[in-house]
C-alpha cells in the first residue's frame, strides 16, 4: 500500500449513502482531505468534526466503518498520527453503536493492525503510547497481545510504558496483574506503577499491602492519570470505587484507609485528592458517610478547604452534623454584602443543622442565593421544610415587598419557603398577594397553602386576589382557588383556555383537568382539541398524548378513546429511538385504565425487555391483564432488574407492591435483601444533589417491602 498517497480510493466510496451521527456521510471525504493538508488550522477542524459525527459522545454509526480504512492510512503516514489514533482507539472502545452491526466498527480497525502495529514503536513516545491504547481496543487478543508483550521489553518511555501494560492487562487481565506485580517498586517509573495498580485492580487480584502502599506513595496522583481512559479522570477516586465495587469487607476498609490517609495529609492537593475519592466513596457506598464524615471535618484546616468540602458535606444532609462548627464560621461571615465563600458554606449549613443556619440566612437574604435555593429545597428532599423562623419570615417579607430586586429564581425560592411553612407564614399573605400579578406561577401555591389554615379574614383576603387574577384567566390562580374553596368554574374556564392554546402546559393542564374526574367532563372536547397530529412522534408529543389520554378516561369514563390514544402512543414510539421513558410513562397511564385496556396488554409485554420501562409495564399488566401465578414471577424480576440496574429504582418499589407477595420466590427476596440491606447504592444517577437521598428513600422502601413479603432483614 502506497502511504504517500492514504486517500487513494476515497471519492470511489459511496459516502452519501452512509450515515453518521448528523445524518449524510457526504461531507467525510472532504474532512479527510483535510487531515492530510498543510493548513494546521483546518485539520484541527476537521478531527473536531470527525470526533462529532464518526464518533458522537461515544456513539459509532455506519460511516465510522468506512472511514476507518483511510483513517489508519493517513495516521501510518504521519498526519498527526497520535490524534487519528485515539479516535481509532475510541471508535474500536465504543459499544454504542447506532445503525451498524454490533462490534463491526472494532472490526474494522482491528482490519487495520498491520498499519498500526508498526506505530508501537514510533520515534515519538506520545504516537507510541497512543498506538498501545488503540491497537488494545480492537481486542484483537493474539496479534495485539503478542505485539504488545514485544513492546513492554523494549519500551523506555514512562508513559508510553504505562499504557502499554494498561493494554496488556485490557486483553489479558490476569497476565496484566502478574506483569504488574513486578513493578510496583519505586524504582519504576510513577507512570508505570499507576498503570500497576490499575492492572491489579482490573483482573480481581487482591488489594495487597504493596498495592496500598503504592497507592499511597503516588499521592498527589492527578498527573499520573492517562487522559485517554475519560473513566480514570481521578486516579485516586477511581481505585476507591473499585475497590468499594467488590464489596467484600476487607477491601472496603482498605478504600477507607486510603481516603482517611488522603484527607489527613499535610498536602493541600493531597487532602483534594482526598476529598474527590470521599466524594466518590459517599456516592457509591452507603456506609462511605457516617465512616468518613469526622474524616472529613478534620481536613477542613483553612478556608480553602472548608469551601471544598461544603458540597459534599451540604448532599449528606444530617449525617454530616458532626461538621456543622466547621461550616458555621465562613457561613456567617459578611452577611451584609455578597461573599461567594459565604454563601456556598451557608448552603451547607442549611442542609447539615437548619436550626444553625437559618438565623444567618435571614442575616444575608438577598446576598445568598446558594443558600436561598438550599433553603427552598432545590438541593433537598422534596418532603422538607426550614424551620420556621420569625426574623427569616421577617427577612423574606422585606425582600419579596420589593419585587422589583428580586433576581433570577428568588421569587420561586422566597415562595416555596412560605409554602413550606403554611399558616406559619400567614403575616406574608399582603406580600404574597402583590406579588401575584407579577409571579402568578410561584405566588398562588403559596397563597394556598399559607392561607388554609390562617385567620378567617386573612383567608378571605387572599381568596379575593385569587379570584380577580382567575377572573383574568390565570390558570395557577384558579388552581389555587380550587384548592382552597374547592370552585370549579373558574378552573375549568382557565383549564379549557390553556389546553386551547396549546402552549407548553397542556401536560399540565391534561393533569389537572384529570383530577377533577367527571366535574372535568367538559373539557373533553378541547382535551380531545389539543391531541397530537398522528404522525407526530416527538417526545413531546407522545407524552402529551398520554396525559391526554388519562385525562379523558377520567373526565368521561369512557375506555376506547383513552385506549386508541394510548395505542397511537406506543406505535408512535416505535419510530423514536429516543421514546423509552415515554413508553414507560405511558404503560403508567394505561395502568390507570385497569381491565378496559387490555387490548395493550401485547404492546405492555414488548417493554418489559427495558429496564427502564419494564417497572411501569409490570404494574400496568398487573392492573389490566390479571397475570396468572408464573408470570408474575417474571415480572418480579423484571421489576428487580430495574432497579439492580438503576433504571428505574422507585418504579421497581411500586411494581413489586403492587405484584405482591406471592409473586416472590426465595431467590427474589434474596435479590431485594440485596437491594436493601448491601452497602452499595442502587440509585447512582440523577443530580449529583439528590443521589444519596434518593438511595436512602429507596433503601427504606425496599426494607418496608421485604418486611411485608417476609423476607429476611440481611442479604
Amino acid at each position: 500500500m502506497d502511504l504517500v498517497h492514504p486517500l487513494d480510493g476515497l471519492d470511489a466510496r459511496p459516502w452519501a449513502s452512509s450515515s453518521h451521527a448528523y445524518g449524510s456521510a457526504a461531507d467525510l471525504p472532504e474532512l479527510l482531505r483535510a487531515l492530510t493538508g498543510d493548513d494546521a488550522d483546518e485539520a484541527e477542524e476537521a478531527l473536531s468534526e470527525l470526533h462529532g459525527s464518526v464518533l458522537h459522545q461515544g456513539t459509532v454509526y455506519a460511516a465510522s466503518v468506512e472511514a476507518v480504512p483511510f483513517l489508519a492510512r493517513i495516521a501510518a503516514a504521519g498526519h498527526r498520527t497520535a490524534d487519528v489514533l485515539a479516535l481509532l482507539g475510541g471508535m474500536a472502545e465504543s459499544e454504542d453503536e447506532h445503525g451498524v452491526a454490533t462490534g463491526a466498527v472494532r472490526a474494522a480497525v482491528a482490519d487495520q493492525l498491520p498499519l498500526l502495529l508498526p506505530l508501537l514503536a514510533s520515534p515519538e513516545q506520545e504516537v507510541r503510547r497512543t498506538a498501545a491504547w488503540t491497537v488494545s481496543h480492537t481486542r484483537a487478543t493474539g496479534t495485539a497481545l503478542h505485539a504488545l508483550r514485544a513492546r513492554w521489553d523494549e519500551e523506555t518511555g514512562p508513559a508510553a510504558r504505562a499504557e502499554v501494560l494498561a493494554g496488556i492487562a485490557r486483553l489479558d487481565p490476569q497476565g496484566g496483574a502478574a506483569l504488574a506485580a513486578t513493578v510496583l517498586e519505586p524504582s519504576h517509573p510513577a507512570e508505570v506503577r499507576m498503570a500497576a495498580v490499575f492492572a491489579g485492580l482490573d483482573a480481581d487480584a487482591p488489594w495487597t499491602e504493596a498495592m496500598h502502599t503504592t497507592m499511597l506513595s503516588l499521592l498527589p496522583a492527578d498527573d499520573l492519570r492517562s487522559d485517554l481512559d475519560l473513566e480514570r479522570g481521578e486516579p485516586l477516586a477511581s481505585v476507591v470505587e473499585i475497590l468499594l465495587g467488590r464489596d467484600r469487607h476487607t477491601e472496603r476498609k482498605m478504600a477507607f484507609a486510603l481516603v482517611d490517609a488522603a484527607l489527613h495529609d499535610g498536602r493541600a492537593e493531597v487532602r483534594a485528592e482526598g476529598l474527590w475519592a470521599a466524594d466518590r466513596a459517599c456516592m457509591v457506598s452507603r456506609g462511605a458517610p457516617r465512616r468518613l464524615v469526622w474524616n472529613l471535618r478534620a481536613a477542613a484546616v483553612d478556608e480553602e478547604s472548608v469551601v471544598a468540602v461544603s458540597s459534599l458535606l451540604g448532599r449528606l444532609g444530617g449525617v454530616a452534623a458532626p461538621a456543622a462548627d466547621v461550616l458555621a464560621p465562613l457561613a456567617g461571615r459578611n452577611p451584609d454584602r455578597v461573599d461567594d465563600r459565604a454563601d456556598r458554606a451557608l448552603a451547607a449549613l442549611v442542609l447539615v443543622a437548619p436550626a444553625q443556619a437559618v438565623p444567618l440566612l435571614a442575616a444575608g437574604m438577598g446576598r445568598r442565593p446558594r443558600a436561598l435555593d438550599a433553603a427552598a429545597g432545590f438541593r433537598s428532599p422534596k418532603d422538607s421544610a426550614l424551620p420556621f423562623d420569625g426574623d427569616l419570615l421577617s427577612a423574606v417579607r422585606d425582600r419579596l415587598s420589593r419585587l422589583d430586586d428580586l433576581n433570577g429564581n428568588e421569587p420561586w425560592q422566597l415562595t416555596h419557603l412560605l409554602a413550606g411553612w403554611g399558616a406559619e407564614a400567614a403575616p406574608a399573605l399582603p406580600e404574597l398577594c402583590a406579588a401575584l400579578p407579577r409571579f402568578p406561577g410561584q405566588a398562588a401555591r403559596a397563597i394556598a397553602s399559607v392561607a388554609a389554615g390562617c385567620a378567617p379574614a386573612d383567608r378571605a383576603r387572599a381568596v379575593d386576589s385569587l379570584r380577580r387574577e382567575a377572573e383574568r384567566g390565570v390558570l395557577p390562580a384558579a388552581q389555587a382557588l380550587y384548592t382552597l374553596l374547592g370552585e370549579v368554574g373558574p378552573l375549568l374556564h382557565c383549564l379549557e383556555e390553556e389546553l386551547r392554546r396549546g402552549t407548553g402546559q397542556v401536560r399540565e393542564a391534561a393533569r389537572t383537568a384529570g383530577a377533577l374526574g367527571p366535574r372535568g367532563a367538559v373539557l373533553a372536547p378541547a382535551l380531545r382539541e389539543a391531541l397530537s397530529d398522528p404522525g407526530d412522534d416527538t417526545t413531546l408529543a407522545l407524552d402529551k398524548d398520554s396525559e391526554l389520554a388519562g385525562a379523558l378516561w377520567r373526565v368521561t369514563g369512557k375506555a376506547d378513546e383513552a385506549v386508541a390514544v394510548l395505542e397511537s402512543v406506543f406505535a408512535r414510539a416505535e419510530q423514536n429511538a429516543w421514546s423509552r421513558w415515554s413508553v414507560a410513562r405511558a404503560a403508567r397511564t394505561t395502568a390507570l385504565l385497569g381491565p378496559a385496556a387490555r387490548p395493550l396488554a401485547t404492546r405492555l409485554r414488548a417493554a418489559l425487555d427495558d429496564p427502564a420501562q419494564a417497572p411501569a409495564a409490570v404494574e400496568a399488566l398487573t392492573a389490566v391483564a390479571e397475570p396468572g401465578a408464573r408470570e408474575r414471577t417474571a415480572l418480579a424480576a423484571a421489576a428487580l432488574r430495574s432497579a439492580e440496574v438503576d433504571a428505574d429504582p422507585s418504579g421497581a418499589c411500586d411494581a413489586l407492591e403492587a405484584l405482591g407477595a406471592d409473586a416472590m420466590t426465595g431467590d427474589h427476596l434474596r435479590r431485594l435483601a440485596v437491594l436493601a440491606e448491601g452497602d452499595a447504592r442502587i440509585v447512582r444517577s440523577g443530580s449529583e444533589d439528590h443521589v444519596i437521598h434518593q438511595d436512602n428513600v429507596f433503601r427504606e422502601r425496599a426494607r418496608a417491602l421485604l418486611t411485608s413479603f417476609g423476607g429476611a432483614s440481611t442479604p
